[in-house]
């Protein structure tokens, strides 16, 4: 079978091709941070209560990002399959892929969303909620967690359009939703004067319209190559095992966060109290934007290199690679520059009037995103190592970095930094060295994940390089 847009992948020269693909998948990761942003935004504006409503929508992050984790278990796992099965010319293999990806994401979504109506309320208060924010993240959890189905087709099915080289359609599942959520946010919370409640049935709203658009254009559209199709309903072994292999690292890489959101919040809830809590609200949306916009430009790159991998051109693939980690360095050492000199900059979105948060926060930034100029390499290398295929190495490197690294530092380097440190960098902020313990987890995990990351990348793809030229 022949397919134009993979022939194109195929063919167009790297850089323009690259531009192509990058371009739509950045955009569409900087539009989906809306759906959060702008939640935050007019929560944090909801009169005499926006501070605590926010903390308690920080609070149920680790629901979010873990039910995100999922369709990503699924769609990046199953996805670079596909593309290097349609490199191979082999659609009937890729089709079956996509069809087992969609009745593996309908069964996800049904154990979750069971899982998390029971046990909400206990989960939000193991992630760090007070008796303060409890019923704003109670609020805001019941609803979003109604959604589950919405997510896991709208996110995991998303990636199935993608490596097809349709990034253009892919960029527009996200525009959709997030000029939907925008606009719900106002009339629920704004007009309807819904609160946290509004925020998230805005979100809700929006995701089922994405999915809604995924779910045509992956069965009735004349454009796609590869369709959701019955008679692969029938979860085969030999089909997920593979999938669920090379998923697990990008679901790793994401599920954890939800741990790292307990360490995170937990420890800063113990050392410094609710204006602890949020500032890492702050600080993790941030982060969330750097994270999600490093991952648009290798996402960009994965259908490249995934295709041309399974057609064999290696001499593709390398200069994708390259190209890809070049970009990716230049954008975070941008945002690493912008945050050390300038934090307000971006605090000041979220906690703008109040001066308390305002500076805790920026001094708060400058420590946590410290070394976030060398991971540009991480995410980059990172993703090439899912679109190659490379499952064990992608696995150890999504748990060295939080689960081996961070997490423990979380909790050691309190005990070992010394008091009076914080008095030394700035003696106008109230932060102990405690919590500023905390935050140097960050930086301390990042580089040291990022130089062993781009060292055994550099390792590996000389290896299959030399795997090809014999």
């Amino acid at each position: 079978m022949s397919n134009p847009v993979n022939n194109q992948l195929a063919t167009e020269p790297i850089g323009k091709l690259l531009l192509k693909m990058v371009i739509p998948a950045v955009v569409a990761q900087i539009v989906n941070l809306l759906y959060n942003i702008v939640d935050r935004m007019f929560i944090s504006g909801i009169p005499n209560i926006g501070t605590l409503a926010l903390t308690g929508v920080g609070v149920t992050f680790p629901i979010i990002i873990l039910i995100s984790a999922f369709a990503s278990l699924i769609g990046m796992g199953g996805a670079p399959r596909a593309a290097i099965k349609m490199g191979q010319n082999n659609y009937d293999e890729a089709e079956e892929i996509l069809s087992n990806s969609f009745i593996s994401l309908i069964f996800i979504s049904v154990v979750l969303t069971v899982f998390f109506l029971i046990f909400n309320e206990k989960l939000l208060l193991m992630f760090g909620a007070s008796e303060n924010t409890i019923a704003y993240a109670k609020q805001y959890a019941d609803i979003y967690v109604i959604g589950t189905v919405f997510v896991q087709i709208a996110l995991g099915l998303n990636a199935f359009i993608n490596c097809q080289g349709f990034a253009n359609t892919g960029m527009k599942t996200v525009l959709i939703g997030a000029i939907l959520n925008i606009l719900f946010d106002f009339i629920f919370i704004k007009i309807f004067n819904m609160g946290v409640r509004g925020a998230a049935l805005a979100t809700v709203i929006s995701q089922a319209v994405s999915a809604i658009w995924v779910l045509r254009f992956l069965t009735i559209s004349k454009q796609t190559k590869i369709k959701v199709n019955k008679k692969y309903f029938r979860l085969k072994k030999s089909v997920m095992l593979p999938i669920l292999a090379l998923g697990i690292s990008p679901f790793i890489m994401q599920s954890t966060e939800s741990l790292l959101n307990i360490a995170f919040n937990s420890s800063l809830k113990k050392y410094g109290g609710d204006i602890a809590v949020g500032s890492m609200t702050i600080i993790a949306t941030i982060m969330q934007c750097v994270n999600l916009i490093a991952m648009g430009i290798g996402q960009g790159s994965q259908p490249i290199i995934s295709f041309n991998y399974g057609a064999g051109k290696m001499d593709r693939v390398k200069k994708t690679y390259n190209l890809t980690i070049a970009i990716s360095l230049i954008f975070t050492t941008i945002m690493w520059l912008l945050c050390l000199i300038k934090p307000d900059l971006f605090v000041g979105i979220f906690a703008k009037g109040d001066e308390a948060m305002m500076a805790y926060a920026n001094f708060s930034l400058r420590i946590y995103m410290f070394s976030v100029f060398i991971m540009g390499a991480q995410f980059a290398c990172q993703q090439a190592f899912v679109a190659l295929g490379q499952a064990k190495i992608s696995l150890f490197l999504a748990l060295l970095r939080k689960i081996i690294l961070l997490i423990p530092l979380i909790y050691i380097l309190p005990a070992i930094v010394p008091d009076g440190i914080v008095m030394l960098l700035d003696s106008d902020i109230s932060l102990n060295s405690k919590v500023f313990a905390v935050f140097l987890a960050e930086p301390i995990s990042d580089f040291i994940a990022a130089v062993t990351t781009t060292t055994l990348f550099i390792i590996t793809t000389k290896k299959l390089n030399k795997k090809f030229e014999k």
